[in-house]
């Protein structure tokens, strides 16, 4: 077990109960947005400057907050198509911007970077936004920072665990004693700055495999699942396994997290044709650089359905199926990516508009009238 894992943080640091990543009620969802910040394009059909996209994305965040939604967070990427390489940087920018909202990365490739400097990147914008930041680890699903960064990709796994143990320690605030393979050991040395009252909400983002959520509940973090493909429901063995790991470990229980892509607009027909070309464009050029065949209507008709991995539709189509996630996961927050390949800025901005002011008040409505009714209920 991890010497200074999240359980166990010295008393002057612990997260108060009810903080920002303890279990919310059952029949209650937070709602998050996250995006890679993706590369759209212009009237003549000529990819953004990045510089654009970056202000686009910002207006973005400010958008989200004045709708009230719970968290912002954007992917850490080092590749033509997608905008932010330096999450961080961009959540400062945010949090000059926003008051209420939190913010996030989604996700920060710790494999590729110095767990010392992610925690001191984080903890200056939790002090620049009073205490809102929070950051989402994991070991990306693109693989460009390697070779960026000088790292051999047969050190993928190594690289991972022992970063994440050196974070850890980091993480909780005292003098760190650590030593591993893939940097210089550490002996009593301490970390700044510090965060003001709490330790800093730590995530770590999985992709679906039991070896993942079992390192996840041995740290004690709260865990996000990435559904971007099959049936959310499928997921439910897994949601179990981070429960019962947690509870074997002694850990207090965290939030659990969902994050999948989607669009919202006044009407179904509407979402699904404005997100179908764009996300089909996507979809086809990562399928090609991974060996995948190519897309097609079929596919995307049936990931939009109401078992499939897609949100999108109209607000009630949209929060339906969140509050379905609910009652078959019994998560704790579905976040959304609303940023998909070329999809125009103002669709984006649109979405943002409907997710918080239609479909999260739409979704506590379902929620709050499921009274011991299991009869959506999968589990």
């Amino acid at each position: 077990m991890p010497e200074h894992a999240g359980g166990s943080p010295s008393a002057q640091t612990t997260t108060p109960a009810g903080g920002p990543t303890a279990p919310v009620g059952p029949r209650q969802i937070l709602l998050g947005l996250n995006t890679f910040g993706d590369v759209g394009v212009d009237g003549a059909g000529e990819p953004k400057p990045h510089a654009q996209v970056l202000r686009e994305l910002l207006d973005q965040a400010v958008l989200a907050d004045a709708v009230g939604l719970h968290a912002f967070g954007v992917g850490e990427h080092h590749r033509r198509d997608f905008a932010v390489s330096a999450p961080e940087v961009f959540l400062a920018a945010a949090a000059a911007r926003t008051t209420n909202i939190r913010l996030g990365s989604a996700v920060t490739v710790l494999s590729s970077d110095d767990p010392i400097r992610v925690f001191q990147r984080f903890s200056t914008v939790d002090a620049l936004s009073g205490g809102r930041a929070e950051v989402m680890l994991g070991r990306g699903s693109f693989v460009e920072s390697f070779p960026l960064f000088g790292l051999d990709l047969a050190d993928y796994e190594v690289l991972f665990e022992e970063k994440l143990e050196l974070f850890d320690r980091v993480r909780a605030q005292k003098p760190v004693h650590w030593e591993g393979r893939t940097r210089p050991s550490l002996a009593g040395l301490s970390v700044y700055p510090p965060l003001e009252h709490h330790l800093l909400p730590a995530w770590i983002g999985v992709g679906g495999t039991p070896e993942s959520v079992l390192r996840c509940a041995e740290y004690g973090y709260p865990i996000i699942f990435a559904i971007i493909g099959g049936q959310p429901r499928a997921f439910a063995p897994l949601v179990d396994l981070y429960r019962e790991a947690m509870a074997k470990y002694g850990r207090p229980m965290q939030q659990i997290a969902t994050h999948s892509p989607g669009h919202i607009a006044e009407t179904d027909e509407a979402a699904l044709e404005e997100l179908f070309p764009h996300w089909l464009a996507q979809r086809n050029r990562i399928g090609a650089e991974r060996g995948w065949g190519p897309g097609n209507r079929r596919e995307f008709d049936a990931m939009c359905g109401p078992e499939g991995a897609l949100y999108v539709g109209s607000p009630e189509t949209v929060a339906q199926k969140i509050a379905l996630l609910k009652r078959n996961l019994g998560v704790d927050r579905f976040d959304l990516k609303y940023g998909n390949g070329t999809l125009p800025h103002e669709s984006m901005m649109r979405c943002i508009e409907l997710f918080g002011t239609v479909v999260a008040p739409r979704v506590a409505e379902l929620l709050s009238g499921d009274i011991n009714d299991s009869k959506d209920t999968v589990r």
